[in-house]
């Protein structure tokens, strides 16, 4: 665990001390170094906890995730180089301290075998998040989109605390461990009701459950594209792990709760696919698109089945990837158009061909074409949520066929179609942002022939 925190926090000081020259190459290298070195974590294992210290230790459901926090950080830095080429040196150095900042927090998070450790984890990683959106958004309104992420999030997770504490003084510790060996402290009364619904709570605003997710396209829209790419890859990903985790601490759920989170987690995937048929804004419509997703990674963990977990882990993963690339695909466009607006900017295949086919590439592999993992995950969960209840193919099978038409309609009026009449000459498309594009989807098309070391089941 050490070998990859430390080098991690040892970024630090070389971003703060490397020349103006080679500060990008030293960070990028530096990170894809670690990110290389973290995918040993991969290799799957008949022990519950692998490099088992007092307060971490790697799992089959958090190495996954650990490998991806990895993964991330370096394409985040190679996606803001142009962003950020304007700005003063010192303010560059500021925004990749930031960066960095958040992979030891969310490898702590992901790790963490005490749940104390975890929370105030899980609580830290905002505030790099917050530091990035609200000051290197693109317009005024991101100080609002930065409210509503830090107040949903706080207002969420404080009952959470409450309830760690409460495990406390009962059970005499958090250890993760420690807690399956002992008996699972809440029962049937309306108060242990309450405390469960408080521990799951924080994790569905974070994920976003539909109905608490008003925070996440404003935040998606406001952001950078490092923040961008670190609220759909990661940050939501705390919540489904977090769910996963924690659902198992309050064993069996009531099945007050159960209805409720499921039913709203699937009508949710339904609602905001529709929604992004409507949709105008492209960072928005990719937004809301994680959202429809997620609903389907609750869904799955909340039924707390092998074949749900292994469902929801796998499409965490696979959608980390992909909505990410979309994310880096929509900033393209953005910083040669700066625009948003779909009507603004379409017909843009004459212009960018080689980026016409990665957008091929990601809107297949978000609409779960064959062989891609997406499929693999939201078929496991399908099965596993029609052996709970036959009815909940209907509202699955049409959020299928709704992301399959907005993925598509997304495709057509980006790439396809007369070219607006504003567009006269576009930068072409540089060697940096390709890269960035196969480090995307090359993971997503290789696991697929190993999808074991993503699946969350030990072998």
């Amino acid at each position: 665990m050490l070998k990859i925190l430390l080098p991690t926090i040892m970024l630090l000081p070389t971003a703060l001390l490397s020349s103006q020259k080679s500060l990008w190459t030293n960070t990028t290298t530096y990170s894809l170094l670690i990110a290389t070195i973290s995918l040993h974590w991969l290799l799957p294992t008949y022990y519950p906890h692998k490099n088992l210290t007092q307060w971490t230790s790697i799992d089959q459901i958090s190495s996954p995730l650990l490998v991806l926090s990895c993964w991330l950080l370096p394409l985040m830095i190679l996606a803001s180089q142009n962003h950020l080429q304007h700005e003063p040196p010192v303010r560059k150095r500021i925004f990749i301290t930031t960066l960095t900042t958040v992979q030891p927090l969310l490898l702590l998070a992901f790790s963490a075998t005490e749940l104390m450790l975890f929370y105030i984890m899980f609580e830290a990683t905002l505030i790099p998040t917050l530091i990035l959106i609200t000051r290197w958004g693109n317009q005024p309104e991101r100080l609002s989109a930065g409210i509503y992420l830090l107040f949903y999030t706080l207002i969420s997770s404080l009952p959470l605390l409450v309830t760690i504490l409460y495990l406390h003084t009962h059970i005499g510790t958090l250890h993760l461990t420690m807690l399956k060996l002992s008996h699972p402290t809440l029962t049937t009364s309306w108060t242990d009701f309450l405390l469960s619904l408080a521990l799951l709570m924080a994790f569905m605003v974070k994920a976003p459950l539909y109905g608490l997710h008003l925070w996440l396209p404003k935040a998606h829209v406001e952001a950078p594209i490092a923040g961008s790419m670190l609220l759909a890859a990661l940050l939501l990903k705390l919540g489904g792990y977090g769910i996963m985790r924690l659902t198992l601490l309050t064993n069996p759920l009531s099945p007050h709760l159960h209805y409720s989170f499921l039913t709203l987690a699937l009508w949710g995937a339904l609602m905001t696919s529709s929604i992004c048929l409507r949709q105008t804004d492209l960072k928005s419509l990719i937004a809301y698109s994680s959202v429809s997703h997620m609903g389907l990674v609750i869904a799955a963990s909340i039924l707390q089945t092998h074949w749900s977990f292994s469902g929801a882990m796998i499409l965490m993963i696979s959608h980390g990837l992909t909505s990410s690339m979309l994310f880096c695909l929509a900033n393209s466009t953005y910083e040669r158009t700066h625009s948003r607006t779909l009507l603004l900017t379409r017909g843009l295949q004459p212009l960018l061909p080689l980026m016409a086919t990665w957008w091929l590439l990601a809107n297949l592999t978000n609409m779960a074409l064959p062989p891609t993992t997406n499929l693999m995950a939201e078929l496991t969960i399908m099965a596993a949520l029609f052996n709970w209840s036959t009815l909940t193919i209907i509202l699955t099978g049409t959020a299928t066929l709704l992301t399959a038409s907005y993925t598509l309609s997304m495709l057509l009026t980006t790439q396809r179609g007369a070219l607006p009449t504003h567009i006269t000459s576009l930068q072409n498309s540089s060697t940096r942002e390709h890269l960035l594009m196969i480090l995307h989807i090359t993971p997503l098309l290789l696991l697929i022939l190993k999808p074991e070391m993503i699946s969350g089941m030990p072998l």
